[in-house]
Formats: C-alpha cells, structure tokens, sequence
C-alpha cells in the first residue's frame, strides 16, 4: 500500500512538473511576441572595401549614412568575411556554420577559372547551398518572425534559360523566407535599371535604379501592420560589377576627380554613394515608423574590396585573396538601448557569428543546433562579455574569377595570422597587431608560433572535412 502510494505521489509530482513547464514555456513564448523578440534588419552590401565609407577611411565620397549609423552604434575594426569571395562567404553568414564545413568554398559559377601555369586543380564545391542547410531565416519564422529576402543571392547556380536557377528548391524562398524580391544566382544584376531582366522581380518603370527600389521593398516590408517581429535582410547588389550608377553621381565624381579630390574611379565612387543613399532610405524608415528601439540592425560586407578599386587603406591585397584585404570588412551594429552609441569595438568578430547572434537576440538557444562555427556577439555588442574562441580560419581552395589567387588558407589567433598555400604547403606568418599590412613575413623568425597555428589549422581542416585541391600529375 505504502508503494502504491509513494508511486501515485511521486506521479502527481511529475504530471505537475510537466505542467508547470509547459505553461512556463508558453507564457515565455508569448512574452517574446509582445516586445522582447527584436527586429533584426540585416544589411550586407557586395564587395564594399576596408575603408571606402567615411567612417573608416579618407575617401572623399559622401557616405553621410553610414557615417550617422556608425555614430550611433558601434563599429568594429576586426571584423571578417568568413570567405574572401561572396557566395560562400553568404552560406556563412546565413548558417553559422563555415563554408569549408558545408562544403561550398567558391563563387557559384558555370566558369571554371583555373589558369594555364596552375598546379593545382580547384577544390570540389557545391554549387548551391543545400537544402539540408538551416538557416537563420529558417530559424526565426518557426519562432515567429516574418522574414524577407532583398537583393543579391548568388547561393543558386544560374540555369540556361532567362536568368532563372537552375534548380528552384535553392531559391530564398526556400530557405526560410516568406517573401523574395530579387535573389536568385546572379553575382552582379543584369540591369542596374528597370527592365531589369531578373525573373524574381517585377520591373518598374523604365530607368527605375535597383537600389532605389530595393530600398521601397525592404521599407514596405517593415511598414507591416502585423504583430509579428520581422527579419530583413537587405542584401545589396551594390557596390559589385558591372560599374554603372546614375549619370548625375558619375559627374559628381569626375568633377571631384579633377579637382585633385581622393575619389578614385569616379564611377566607382558614385555607386559607394548610390549605396549609402539606398541604405540610408531604409535606415531612416526604421525611425520614421517607430521601430528603431526594437530593431537591431547590423550592416557589413560580403567581403573585402576588389584589390585597386576600393580602398583597403593599408590591407594587403582583397577580393579572392586569404591576406587581411580579401577577408577583412567594415562592420556596424545598432540597437538603442542595448548597444551605446558611437562605440569602436576591437574585437575579432566573422560573419559565422550572424546566426546565434540572431538567434540568441530572439531569444532562441543557438546551442541547440550542431556544427555551428560562430558565436553569439550579443555579450560583446552589450558590453558585458568577452568572445571564448580562441581562433578564426578561412579555407579558400579555389580559384577566383581574376585567376591570380593562389591556393591557401589561415589561421588567426591572438596577435598572428597564419596563411598555408596548398601548392607547397609553405607558410607565411604575421603579427597583425603592428603589421596588419601583412609586409614582414615572421615564419623563419618564430618557428614555435608558426609549428604551433599549422599544426592547429591542419586539424581544423580534417574536422571540418575541408575538400582540398586536386594536384595536376604532369605526363
């Protein structure tokens, strides 16, 4: 009798447990619904320099925006694309997870850039991100969230036909995404201007500019009357090629040009500008609509600037390069009231970090997910805790579109960064804290440290089961 009894109270215990979490559970949830789960706008603009805005550099172009987020956020100094090229930089970006671990390392393309002198074959890659991948988009509608896509995907391989993927199912809407406005597998647009030959937009009026109306897509979005929180993720086709902007900012910057200004490539300088002004659009629709203190936004770059037209101030080399200027990019966060203002931050962040920091800002655990390289920023955005990783790496085993790459990856930790060419497994080491430049090469001078990152890089190769280039045997 005394066991029935023990048994029916120890019973009643649990199903009163199960209760007690389950409307915990619930009521947590609901809370999230009326005002903890924040707007997350995130924008990432294509193949924006090191310091081509004003709020890194000396460029003389009009970057008045960027300039205003950067004073009212927080800037960071070193942050990272997780891939010195675009499409597997985004897959990055949008899993957590790094490129080299899902296995998608290059630019989707039909091309093959392999060069005649080469030695080395390029690695193999996925040529879309695959469906079994979860994204934060995926993420945040299943706890709520409205989610939209704007802009440039290129995580899709283009089919013969129309400009159209090849394969749907790769698509944004696909993903995650409730709605698609203009992603597909382009790396540049077809068109700056409407007729934009893109079949995941509709075209505007003739001469209508792209950003312009991106912008439009992204404002009416937020301008939602829905309860729900939004994610946006206004994904620039700016500042990539081909190089075209309005004529009146083409002249505006010739004229700069002649009067000896810093400006470069006028037109070039014009579509860094177009850029702001687009962005700006948006950010200023998140104050007129009263959304600024639930929103968190965060704006970056797919990568660095292509080497000799943006300006990466003293980086070594960019675009489709493992030095700092291929992989090192501008990188704002603003949330009011949780991330003070006009803050610069030297943390060393990469663009893998996006997915829990997202997550987590909804209130969702990240850890609950496998194989996720990144790490939540929001300690670091609040100021209240340090980053754990102790490294970073990039694995880039292809080619790139210019054919001048070699084949490598790095390693960063601490104050020096680790660069392993594949071809002859040689290395290059740097103390980046006094030469981010990457000019004296240390690996002779401090044999320890640089045993120590390859021995640690070549294991974080096996664990990721990085694909590796495939040796030509020469007849």
């Amino acid at each position: 009798m005394r066991k029935k009894t023990r048994l029916l109270t120890s019973c009643i215990f649990m199903i009163s447990l199960v209760i007690f979490y389950c409307i915990t559970s619930v009521k947590a949830y609901a809370n999230k619904l009326d005002g903890e789960q924040p707007n997350i706008l995130f924008i990432m603009v294509d193949d924006l320099g090191w310091q081509d805005i004003g709020a890194y550099g000396k460029r003389d172009i009009d970057t008045p925006n960027l300039d205003k987020l950067a004073n009212s956020g927080m800037l960071f100094t070193h942050a990272y694309a997780s891939a010195p090229v675009c499409s597997p930089s985004r897959a990055g970006a949008i899993t957590g997870q790094h490129p080299a671990r899902i296995g998608l390392t290059n630019h989707i393309s039909h091309e093959v850039f392999t060069p005649d002198s080469a030695t080395l074959l390029d690695a193999p890659t996925l040529t879309a991100l695959p469906e079994s991948a979860i994204t934060f988009a995926e993420v945040l509608r299943d706890h709520g969230y409205r989610t939209g896509f704007f802009g440039k995907w290129h995580l899709s391989l283009m089919g013969k036909k129309n400009f159209e993927v090849d394969d749907p199912s790769t698509l944004p809407d696909n993903q995650g995404f409730e709605i698609n406005v203009g992603g597909g597998a382009f790396g540049g647009p077809p068109s700056w201007f409407s007729p934009y030959k893109n079949p995941y937009m509709s075209d505007g009026e003739n001469g209508e500019y792209l950003p312009t109306r991106l912008a439009n897509e992204v404002i009416n979005f937020m301008a939602d009357d829905s309860q729900k929180p939004f994610l946006a993720v206004m994904w620039n086709y700016l500042v990539h090629s081909p190089l075209k902007t309005t004529e009146a900012l083409t002249k505006k910057y010739q004229q700069r040009a002649k009067e000896g200004k810093n400006v470069g490539l006028p037109v070039f300088a014009g579509m860094i500008e177009a850029m702001d002004t687009s962005v700006g659009k948006v950010l200023q629709a998140v104050d007129d609509l009263g959304l600024a203190n639930d929103t968190l936004i965060i704006f970056t770059s797919d990568n660095g600037g292509v080497w000799k037209l943006s300006d990466n101030g003293e980086l070594q080399y960019g675009k489709g390069f493992p030095y700092e200027g291929g992989v090192r990019v501008p990188f704002i966060a603003k949330w009011p009231g949780k991330i003070k203002e006009n803050v610069v931050n030297q943390n060393r962040i990469i663009n893998t970090d996006l997915f829990p920091t997202f997550l987590s800002a909804a209130g969702i655990n990240p850890n609950s997910f496998s194989n996720i390289d990144g790490e939540s920023l929001l300690p670091v955005l609040t100021e209240t805790k340090n980053l754990n990783r102790q490294a970073i790496y990039f694995h880039y085993p292809n080619y790139a579109w210019h054919k001048n790459n070699r084949l490598g990856g790095a390693i960063i930790q601490g104050a020096y960064k680790l660069i392993n060419w594949y071809d002859d497994d040689s290395v290059e080491l740097y103390n980046l804290y006094v030469d981010p430049s990457e000019s004296e090469d240390l690996s002779k001078i401090h044999p320890d440290i640089t045993q120590s990152l390859k021995t640690k890089f070549k294991k974080w190769l096996k664990e990721t089961n990085a694909q590796m280039p495939i040796r030509i045997i020469s007849s």
